[in-house]
C-alpha cells in the first residue's frame, strides 16, 4: 500500500514590515502601549532631539538637559498607555520637558541664587521659538519618510556630521553618494519638493 505523505501546507505570503517612521504619533503611542519595543525606540528617535532642546534653549548645561530628557521619557513610559490624545504626544512631551527644567531650575536657584540669575526662565521661552523647534522636528520626521536616496543626500547636505563645522560640499556629497558632482544640485532640488510634500501632509495631520 503505497504511504500517504500529507500535502506541504503552501506557504504563507510574508506580510510586509511596518515602516514605523511611517506611522501617526497616534499609531506608534499604540504600539508602545501594546509593549512593541521597536515601536518605542522609533518614537524616542524621532523626538529625542525636540526633548533635549527644550531644557537646553532654557538656559541649562548638557547634564541637566540630560537629565530632565531621561524625565520626560520615563514620565511618557509610565502613562503610555493613559495618554489622552496619543496624536498629540509631541506636546505632552514638550510640556513635559518645561516642567521638569522648571524643577533642575528650582533647585539651582534654592543652591545658588547668583547661578539662577543666569538661566532662563521657562515663562521667558517664547511661544515662537517652541513652534520653530517643532517646525524643525516636523522636517526631520518628514525627511525620515523620503526614499533612501533623497534621505541620504539630504542628510549629507544639512544634517552633516556633528564635527564638522560647515556644510559638506557638493563634490563630498558626489563622492559619497557614489554620483556625479553635476548631478548633486538637480537632485536636491527634486528632493527638497518631495521633502515639502511630506511636511505638508504632517502639517495637515496636526490640523485635522
Amino acid at each position: 500500500m503505497p504511504s500517504i505523505r500529507p500535502r506541504k501546507r503552501a506557504k504563507q505570503p510574508r506580510a510586509a514590515p511596518i515602516r514605523l517612521e511611517k506611522l501617526s504619533d497616534a499609531e506608534i503611542v499604540a504600539l508602545c502601549a501594546g509593549g512593541d519595543e521597536a515601536a518605542w525606540r522609533a518614537l524616542v528617535l524621532r523626538y529625542r532631539r525636540l526633548v533635549y532642546t527644550i531644557p537646553y534653549r532654557m538656559g541649562l548645561d548638557p547634564d541637566d538637559s540630560d537629565e530632565v530628557s531621561q524625565v520626560a521619557w520615563v514620565r511618557l513610559a509610565q502613562r503610555i498607555g493613559r495618554i489622552r490624545e496619543p496624536a498629540r504626544v509631541r506636546a505632552w512631551l514638550v510640556t513635559t520637558a518645561r516642567r521638569a527644567a522648571l524643577n533642575v531650575v528650582g533647585r539651582r536657584r534654592d543652591a545658588a541664587t547668583e547661578m539662577s540669575a543666569e538661566l532662563t526662565d521657562p515663562a521667558d521661552l517664547p511661544s515662537e521659538e517652541i513652534e520653530r523647534l517643532e517646525q524643525q522636528q516636523l522636517v526631520r520626521i518628514a525627511l525620515a519618510q523620503l526614499d533612501r536616496r533623497c534621505r541620504d543626500l539630504l542628510s549629507l547636505l544639512y544634517y552633516p556630521d556633528e564635527r564638522s563645522t560647515e556644510p559638506a560640499s557638493y563634490d563630498a556629497v558626489a563622492k559619497k553618494m557614489g554620483i556625479a558632482p553635476g548631478s548633486v544640485g538637480p537632485t536636491r532640488l527634486r528632493c527638497l519638493k518631495k521633502l515639502l510634500v511630506q511636511y505638508r501632509k504632517l502639517q495637515n495631520k496636526q490640523v485635522s
